[in-house]
C-alpha cells in the first residue's frame, strides 16, 4: 500500500484532497495514526457526498470516533466549498457546541485550511463561526444548536444529527414524541429541500429513531428514518471478530459486557436496538394471536381458532380527568384448559364533551358494550378512590345493554410493582401469555418494555396503567395444570365418578 505523503513533502492545489487524505494529515498533525475504522468511515461518508446521497444515518458503536470522523468531514466540507453552511443539532447544545468548536480547530490547524480562518473575531465565536468565502451570506459556516432549541428562520446545507437521542430525549414515550416533532423541521431548513441530513449516534431505546423497521407499538407505518442511506458498525463483526482490535482486546470486551449489562452493551456496541435500562418483563416470551372469538351455540362454549376457552376475567381500573396522569383502561383476558392466558382485549378508556352524559357514565357504557360484544359473565372494578360510587352506575349501563354479566367489587391496597410481579413473573417465564394482535397497537407493549419496579428506577415512571389492567385481569385466573393422567389411570388424588342410585322402591 502506498503510504500518504506528509504535508511537509507535497504541496497541495486547494480542494485536490480527498477525505482519506484529509484525515490521515490531520492525524499526522496531532502526532496520531489513522486507525481501519476511521479510513473506512471516510470511504463512505466520502463516498456518499460524491455520489450525492442526501440522507444518510452513521451507526456505529461507543466511542468509536464517529463524531471525531463527522467533524472531520464537515471541515473537508468547507475546504471543499467555503460556501456551504452547516448546522449542528445534537441532544443539548453543549454537546452541539462541542463538534463546532472541534471542526474550528481543525481549521485553524489542518495544512489545507490555515488560510480559511477570518480576520475578525466576530466571526470565529464558540458556538457558531464563518471562514472566508465567495458569497455573503447570512447565516454562518456553521453553527451549534440543541435539538430541543428554536431553529425556524435557520438555513443550511447540511444538517448534521450528532446524537440527538440519549437517555434525556428518549426515556419516555412523551420525550421520543417530542424528539421526533423536533426532528421532523429539519426539511424546513435545507435550503432548497436538497441538503444534506446526517444522523450519528447508536440506540437508547427499543423505539429509536434509528430503527430500520416501524415500530407498531406506537403506531409507525414506516420506520423514522425510512429511506435513509444508512451504515452499521458493531463492535463485534459477524464472526465475532472485534472491529478494532488496536483499541479493545478479547479481555476489554467481555469485561465491558460484565460491567455494563447485557442491555447497555447490545445498544452501546452491538447497535442492537434494546433499552439501555434493564427492564424488569422480558417481552420476548410473549406470544402474538390473531384469532378472533367463536362461540359454538350448540356445544355453549367460546374458542379462539381450534382452541377451547373455559374462562374469562374483566378487570377495570377507573380515572377521571388526569388524576395524577392515570389513565382508565378495561382488560379483558380468556384462558383455556392448559393453563394459557389470551389477553384479548385491552381498553384504554377515552370519553367525548357531550352535555347531556356526565363521564362515568360514558365510561360506564362503554364498559358495559364490551362485557356484551366479548360475553364476559363476570368483570372486577376497582373502587379504591373515585370508582366507589362507579358499581351501581356500571350494572345500570349492563341492564340497559342487555349484558348478563355481574360486577365483582375490589379495593386494592397492596403496592402495584409487587401487584404486576406477582401476576406477569410466572406467566411470562412459562410463556404462557399471548397477546391479541389488536393490543399490539395501544401502549401496553410500550409499557411492557419500559417497566420497572419503583425502587429500581431514578426518575418518573412512564404509564403502567395497562400493566396494572391485565396484573388484575390475571389474578382473578384460577391456577390451572394440564391433566397428565387417563381417567382410567391412578391418580394421587383419585377420580370422582357419577353413581345413579336405585330410587325404585316399594312402599
Amino acid at each position: 500500500m502506498t503510504p500518504y505523503p506528509s504535508s511537509k513533502s507535497q504541496k497541495f492545489a486547494i480542494r485536490d484532497a480527498d477525505l482519506k487524505l484529509f484525515t490521515v494529515l490531520w492525524n499526522q498533525c496531532q502526532g496520531q495514526s489513522t486507525p481501519a475504522i476511521h479510513l473506512w468511515m471516510a470511504d463512505w461518508l466520502e463516498h456518499a457526498w460524491v455520489t450525492k446521497r442526501r440522507r444518510l444515518l452513521l451507526m456505529a458503536f461507543r466511542s468509536s470516533g464517529k463524531s471525531t470522523m463527522v467533524g472531520i468531514f464537515a471541515a473537508w466540507l468547507l475546504y471543499r466549498n467555503p460556501d456551504l453552511r452547516i448546522l449542528v443539532l445534537a441532544a443539548d447544545f453543549t454537546l452541539a457546541k462541542k463538534m463546532v468548536r472541534n471542526v474550528k480547530r481543525i481549521i485553524e490547524r489542518h495544512p489545507l485550511t490555515k488560510k480559511m480562518k477570518p480576520a475578525k473575531a466576530d466571526q470565529w465565536a464558540s458556538d457558531r463561526f464563518s471562514v472566508k468565502r465567495t458569497m455573503v451570506l447570512r447565516d454562518p459556516s456553521m453553527i451549534a444548536k440543541g435539538v430541543s432549541s428554536n431553529i425556524t428562520g435557520s438555513r443550511a446545507d447540511i444538517v448534521i444529527c450528532d446524537d440527538v437521542e440519549v437517555p434525556n430525549t428518549c426515556d419516555t414515550m412523551e420525550k421520543r414524541s417530542e424528539l421526533r416533532e423536533r426532528l421532523a423541521e429539519i426539511p424546513y431548513v435545507l435550503a432548497d429541500g436538497s441538503g444534506m441530513q446526517l444522523y450519528v449516534g447508536t440506540p437508547h431505546t427499543y423505539f429509536t429513531i434509528y430503527a430500520d423497521a416501524p415500530r407498531q407499538e406506537i403506531g409507525e407505518e414506516q420506520s423514522f428514518l425510512h429511506g435513509f442511506h444508512n451504515v452499521k458498525i458493531p463492535v463485534l463483526d459477524k464472526a465475532g471478530e472485534c472491529v478494532w482490535p488496536e483499541r479493545y482486546g478479547d479481555e476489554q470486551i467481555e469485561e465491558m459486557k460484565r460491567q455494563t449489562g447485557p442491555n447497555k452493551f447490545a445498544s452501546q456496541m452491538m447497535l442492537e436496538p434494546v433499552n439501555i435500562a434493564e427492564g424488569r418483563l422480558d417481552v420476548s416470551k410473549i406470544q402474538i394471536y390473531k384469532h378472533e372469538l367463536d362461540y359454538a351455540k350448540e356445544l355453549q362454549t367460546l374458542f379462539l381458532g381450534q382452541t377451547k376457552l373455559v374462562s374469562a376475567s374483566a378487570w377495570w381500573d377507573p380515572a377521571f380527568g388526569s388524576i395524577k396522569g392515570d389513565g382508565s383502561v378495561l382488560a379483558v383476558l380468556f384462558a383455556d384448559g392448559q393453563g394459557n392466558a389470551y389477553v384479548h382485549r385491552l381498553e384504554y378508556i377515552k370519553t367525548r364533551a357531550l352535555d347531556d352524559t356526565d363521564e362515568a357514565t360514558q365510561q360506564c357504557r362503554i364498559v358495559a358494550a364490551i362485557a356484551k360484544e366479548l360475553m364476559l359473565p363476570s368483570l372486577t372494578l376497582e373502587t379504591n378512590g373515585i370508582g366507589k360510587f362507579l358499581p351501581a352506575i356500571l350494572r345500570n349501563e349492563l341492564a340497559k345493554a342487555k349484558a348478563p354479566c355481574a360486577v365483582k367489587e375490589f379495593s386494592n391496597s397492596r403496592p402495584k410493582d409487587l401487584r404486576i410481579l406477582e401476576a406477569f413473573d410466572a406467566v411470562l417465564a412459562a410463556k404462557r401469555l399471548f397477546i391479541h394482535k389488536a393490543v399490539l397497537q395501544t401502549p401496553f407493549m410500550v409499557e411492557m418494555r419500559e417497566w420497572r419496579p419503583k425502587s429500581a428506577q431514578g426518575r418518573s415512571r412512564s404509564s403502567d396503567d395497562g400493566l396494572d389492567a391485565v396484573a388484575g385481569a390475571l389474578s382473578q385466573q384460577p391456577a390451572r395444570i394440564e391433566r397428565l393422567y387417563s381417567s382410567g389411570g391412578h391418580s394421587w388424588m383419585g377420580n370422582a365418578k357419577a353413581h345413579k342410585a336405585n330410587t325404585d322402591f316399594k312402599i
